[in-house]
Parts: C-alpha cells; structure tokens; sequence
C-alpha cells in the first residue's frame, strides 16, 4: 500500500502541468488573435496616414512599437507555457520549483511592461486628441481643422484606429497578466510536487 502523500504528488504534478498547459495555450491562441487585429489596423493607419497632417511624435511611436514587441514576446512565453507543462508532468525531466517560478515571473514582468508601454501612448494620443477638440468650434466636430498659422490638422477614423489598436493590445497583455499570477500562485502554493527539485 502506498503512502498518502506520495499518492498525492502525481496527481498534484498532473494538476500543476494542466494548469500551465491550459492557460499556455488559451494565451497563446488569444494573444495571436488579439495581436493581429492590431498589427492590421497599424499597417491600414500606417498605409492612409499621409492623409492627415498630424506630426508624428518619435517617444509615441518607440512606445507602441515596444508594445508590440512586449504582446510578441508574452504570445511566445505563453508558447513556453506550454511546453514547461510537459516537463513538470515528466518526472525525470521536472524543473525545480525556482525556476517554475522564474518563468511565471518572467510572465508577469513581461505583461506588466506591455501594458505600461500601451497606457503610456493611449495617454499620449488622447491628449493629442482632446487639444485637437479643444480648438475646435464647439458647435460641431470638424474633420479639419485649419489653426491660426495656416496649418490644416487632420482628426480622422485613423486615429481612433490607432487607439483600438493599442486598447486590444493592452486587454490581451491584461489577460496575460492575470494568468501569469494565476500560475505563478500555483507554482508557488505546489510545493509537495517539488519534493525532489529543490526550492
């Protein structure tokens, strides 16, 4: 007859590994269909943006294309998600709960920026908007405005297709997030399945 605890380990071990599995893939899969729509929509505003006149302002885009990179690389962790499931279910192959844990924390680092970089632009570009309205007649919303100087500004549909795009992008990294502390909690309260791995 085997003893309770060590019937507990596989199960928990198998527990751990679905947990990283399942929510590897669920983020992965929405992370690519969240991040295309934005991807899109940016090459659409990128392809009509001469249309407009609005300067571009070099901080806002370093900011959203480090965005970008961040949702790129949090759609691969959670790939890698998937594939630390593999080895925690593999006795032989089970890595030690520190570095379980490393990776959850790498996650939520990672998200964590992401969603920084997006809050940061989508401040920037309302505030661009809001003075764009603010000069304008209150009577109505013009689609040009011509300021004193002589030079027309453009408040078009590509501007809150840029907001879209970054609000899709900050929903999906949100969701990272909160799955990223979820396995970071389980790998952390899972320490009977660590028994052999070290701290």
């Amino acid at each position: 007859m085997l003893h309770p605890v060590k019937e507990q380990v596989p199960s928990a071990n198998g527990s751990l590994a679905k947990a990283f599995a399942r929510f590897g893939w669920i983020g992965f899969w929405l992370q690519v269909a969240l991040g295309t729509i934005p991807v899109l929509l940016m090459v659409y505003a990128f392809l009509f943006a001469g249309a407009g006149t609005r300067a571009r302002v070099l901080l806002v885009e370093a900011l959203t294309l480090g965005g970008l990179l961040m949702l790129a690389f949090t759609t691969l962790w959670s790939y890698r998600y998937t594939r630390l499931a593999k080895q925690i279910a593999d006795p032989t192959r089970r890595p030690p709960r520190s570095a379980v844990q490393r990776v959850a924390w790498i996650g939520v680092a990672a998200s964590t920026l992401g969603i920084v970089f997006s809050m940061l632009v989508m401040l920037a570009e309302v505030a661009v908007l809001l003075s764009y309205f603010l000069r304008a007649p209150q009577a109505g919303v013009p689609v040009i405005q011509t300021t004193g100087g002589g030079q027309s500004t453009w408040v078009s549909a590509i501007d809150i297709i840029s907001l879209l795009a970054l609000m899709l992008v900050a929903f999906g990294e949100l969701i990272v997030l909160a799955f990223s502390l979820w396995l970071l909690y389980r790998s952390s309260a899972a320490t009977a399945e660590f028994s052999g791995g070290g701290k």
